[in-house]
């Protein structure tokens, strides 16, 4: 039939085409899958609400800010009906997830945070696709009127639930999209389109293969998992670092070891990373001087030299003084060495007086180290009392 459901102009075979050229196009550019689906997503109006109304969002007012916005994708381009969801491997070689995380003296940071900032990188690719497309297929845009609109986690729009229509995996229960064949360590990307893509496309919803595994609730380290599919935003170590602005809370403060910007413990753990694909885009290549580096040089970074090294990285968008406090907390952390811990306090105390905020934290590390050092003090005295007590008379 020449005309589809929606009295689309296009044929059957026409947009069958279409989307054979946009498959090769995307894998030519790096993406690692691509699907297309409508943009129905009512079926989340719900879920997300109650997430809401749970304030599991934390600090994240923009989450309740163009809600409309994120239940019709539709409203954020007009005459929009399809969207295009790309995927695109990030994993780094020799990721050094055991090394970092095993040394308290190490900084961890999210390995999707090692390389240059994947919104600007996906943005620069989703435009290159488009542009690509209009190349081959001139005619059709000119004559359809055709508009697009590429999204990269940077506007009122659901992306796992598209993702997962799309065909490109299912939610998991730690609320990331995991895919059978790739795992969950990708990002995602989308084009919004006034072309009827998802027509004649057999439904593409993956049944979720989480099964009774409850590896990711048990082991993140803030329990920020509170039911199977939802996380409580305020509890997670990533939302703790990145998105949070203010303090961390107390209890949260001892849980979060090494980990300085993000945490990937659900991810490491999950079954369906075993044999997860490496990212191939030079681009997102981990920076070296972010894969094992020692918290006290990042420590001792000043504002310009903090500037300079996350140029381009996602890491810069957090601000200095939350990567001093973050930093700080897992100095704090660190266990106590009669020899070490004298170094680490002298470095948080040629920090302080930079903001209330970097000082409450380092106040709260030194006090870390110094509790530990009476403790030791303590257990020493009582070692000495027992082994006097233990002695002849005559010692």
């Amino acid at each position: 039939m020449d005309n589809c459901r929606n009295n689309s102009p296009l044929s059957t075979e026409k947009i069958t085409l279409i989307k054979a050229t946009i498959r090769e196009l995307s894998l030519e550019l790096g993406f690692s899958q691509v699907g297309f689906c409508d943009l129905d997503v009512k079926n989340e109006h719900k879920r997300l609400k109650q997430w809401l109304d749970n304030h599991y969002h934390g600090s994240m007012e923009w989450m309740h800010n163009h809600l409309e916005l994120r239940e019709n994708p539709n409203l954020l381009l007009e005459g929009a009906l399809s969207a295009i969801v790309v995927r695109l491997d990030y994993l780094p070689a020799d990721a050094k997830f055991a090394q970092v995380l095993s040394q308290p003296e190490l900084g961890y940071i999210s390995r999707y945070a090692l390389g240059r900032d994947y919104h600007k990188v996906m943005r620069k690719k989703l435009a290159q696709l488009v542009e690509k497309l209009k190349e081959i297929l001139p005619l059709w845009f000119k004559k359809l009127s055709l508009s697009y609109r590429p999204f990269v986690d940077s506007a009122p729009i659901l992306e796992r639930p598209l993702a997962a229509k799309a065909g490109l995996g299912w939610v998991g229960k730690h609320s990331l999209l995991i895919n059978k064949e790739a795992g969950s360590w990708f990002f995602i990307g989308e084009i919004l389109i006034n072309m009827p893509l998802y027509l004649q496309e057999s439904p593409a919803t993956i049944e979720s293969l989480c099964g009774t595994c409850q590896a990711c609730r048990t082991i993140c380290p803030t329990q920020a998992i509170v039911d199977d599919y939802i996380v409580d935003a305020r509890r997670c170590i990533s939302y703790l670092t990145i998105e949070n602005k203010g303090a961390i809370p107390l209890e949260f403060r001892p849980l979060m070891g090494n980990r300085i910007y993000g945490c990937d413990d659900c991810q490491l753990i999950c079954p369906h990373n075993r044999l997860a694909p490496l990212g191939q885009l030079e681009a997102l290549i981990a920076n070296k001087k972010l894969k094992a580096p020692t918290l006290l040089s990042l420590f001792s970074w000043d504002e310009m030299t903090f500037l300079k090294e996350t140029e381009g990285s996602p890491i810069r968008r957090i601000g200095y003084a939350a990567w001093l406090r973050n930093i700080a907390t897992a100095l704090g952390n660190i266990p106590f060495d009669e020899n070490q811990s004298p170094l680490f306090i002298n470095a948080l105390n040629e920090k302080k007086g930079l903001s209330e905020l970097v000082d409450e934290h380092i106040d709260w590390a030194i006090s870390r180290h110094r509790g530990q050092a009476i403790l030791v003090t303590q257990q020493q005295k009582r070692l000495v009392r027992s082994i006097k007590k233990g002695l002849p008379r005559d010692a």
